[in-house]
């Protein structure tokens, strides 16, 4: 039986301190892709390409995606500067722009949740963004400390928990694992 109410888009949050925010949402990316979907990724508080981006340019009829922050991990113990206020704004604006557009399926903004814990976009500008969507986008949030605004105004969150972790005995990121 097919109900239309499965054509619909949903608003999904990945979150936690747990791995596998990211893979898990281009996980979805490759998935939609497969079905012809049209496929956006923000990348927020990323500068660098990393492994999954070498697929991602394979699939570039697919899925379209953009980085916005420096080469520079933003850390608790350092403030973000300027500069990664203005790519967080950028961020945000290109994301307003492929939401809008309605040439996208599905849209997922990596990392968007901890930019409102490091101030580098307020919880309302990620409230906008929501209520942008069309009914038929599917709307992807990740990243860590996601805000209890964005939690209720989600229909599926998946928190990501740290039962035990390497890098805790000092393994560091490796290439096409973390990285």
């Amino acid at each position: 039986m097919n109900c239309s109410c499965n054509q619909r888009g949903y608003f999904q949050v990945y979150t936690g301190d747990g791995k596998g925010k990211t893979t898990a949402a281009l996980g979805l990316a490759i998935r939609a892709a497969g079905a012809g979907k049209q496929v956006y990724v923000g990348q927020f508080m990323k500068g660098k390409k990393y492994s999954e981006h070498i697929i991602l340019d394979r699939l570039n009829d697919h899925i379209t995606y953009e980085l916005y922050g420096t080469a520079e991990l933003i850390h608790v113990k350092h403030k973000p500067d300027q500069q990664n206020i203005q790519c967080a704004r950028n961020g945000y604006d290109q994301a307003k722009q492929a939401i809008q557009s309605s040439n996208y399926d599905v849209i997922i903004l990596d990392e968007i949740n901890i930019t409102v814990y490091f101030k580098l976009l307020k919880v309302e500008d990620l409230i906008e963004l929501v209520k942008l969507r069309s009914p038929d986008q599917e709307l992807i949030f990740t990243g860590r400390k996601a805000p209890e605004q964005i939690i209720e105004l989600a229909d599926l969150v998946t928190e990501m928990k740290e039962v035990k972790h390497y890098y805790r005995k000092g393994i560091t990121a490796r290439e096409g694992i973390e990285h």
